[in-house]
């Protein structure tokens, strides 16, 4: 299995070209001058590891544990996360959660709050769908409206969103670890 060592798209094995960027993969002759790295490989090189084993019960038990302090740290990593994944393609940065849940949110009387996790929930499914990751058809701002928001009126529907952004994180986070 081998990436584009462009756009990260995960490409075969007899492949050229990737069909995602037209970046050629086509394997230069190996010498003591030229080893086999990719020519972007220090760019992409992830300088540190990213978290893969967030989860929804861990979440519900630490939370409880804490007394919420928990999610604080959650949220914060997943504002932290995405801004290390993504903000070299999108050009974009996530607000950091700490300053939403502390300033803005009791400025906006929440409105913040909403917009926030609306363009979160945004991004990381644009980032899974530019990754071409599998998980990308099932997550995006949509997903923070029908279950953390309409969920609401299920009482459960909070509990699936934050199922769902752990594994859409854990699986950036993973193919992060792995491409960069």
């Amino acid at each position: 299995m081998k990436f584009c060592s462009n756009c990260g798209t995960q490409l075969d094995d007899n492949a050229v070209g990737c069909a995602k960027c037209g970046q050629s993969v086509v394997a230069q002759p190996q010498t003591a001058a030229n080893p086999p790295v990719a020519e972007n490989a220090a760019a992409q090189r992830p300088v540190s590891q990213l978290k893969t084993n967030r989860g929804l019960l861990k979440f519900i038990l630490l939370s409880i544990v804490t007394l919420g302090i928990y999610s604080l740290v959650y949220y914060s990593s997943i504002s932290t996360d995405i801004n290390i994944i993504a903000s070299r393609y999108d050009g974009k940065k996530t607000m950091h959660y700490c300053l939403l849940f502390f300033v803005i949110t009791p400025l906006t009387f929440g409105i913040g709050t909403l917009v926030w996790f609306h363009k979160l929930s945004a991004r990381i499914g644009a980032e899974l769908a530019r990754r071409a990751l599998p998980y990308a058809h099932s997550f995006g701002a949509g997903t923070f409206w029908g279950w953390d928001v309409l969920g609401l009126l299920i009482v459960v529907g909070p509990f699936v969103y934050i199922y769902k952004l752990s594994k859409a994180m854990n699986q950036l986070a993973a193919n992060y670890n792995h491409v960069g």
